[in-house]
């Protein structure tokens, strides 16, 4: 059983990889281009449509909303494209995570964290 949640987790990634790499082909019709990067930008980004602290319907977008919208979406794309983007979303996914990519955000986070605490510690004063 975790085998197989571990192997929906990672077509999972491939799919929203996909779904970016849809974005931006030029031969991905227009409703599935914008669909796609719809999605891409909501399975990237860390901000939800229903927040996970609210039991059960939380997690109601990342269970059922999100891989409905993908598969919709997939399905738009014709299959021979689809299948190309597929083996590239797969070697995308298979890189090794970047280091650099990480400090970079986290350095980025540590930075708006103090200068939002510099404007409400100079405003107090």
């Amino acid at each position: 059983m975790l085998a197989r949640l571990k192997g929906w987790a990672r077509a999972v990634k491939r799919d929203a990889i996909l779904l970016w790499l849809a974005a931006r082909h030029p031969a991905v019709p227009w409703a599935a281009k914008l669909l796609a990067a719809g999605i891409a930008a909501y399975a990237f980004s860390p901000i939800d449509l229903i927040p996970d602290v609210i039991p059960v319907i939380g997690f109601l977008d990342e269970v059922i909303l999100l891989p409905g919208l993908v598969w919709l979406t997939l399905r738009l794309i014709p299959p021979p494209l689809r299948a190309e983007l597929r083996a590239q979303a797969e070697g995308l996914a298979a890189r090794p995570v970047s280091r650099a990519g990480a400090v970079a955000v986290v350095l980025a986070w540590v930075a708006a964290a103090a200068l939002i605490g510099w404007i409400l510690l100079g405003r107090a004063v």
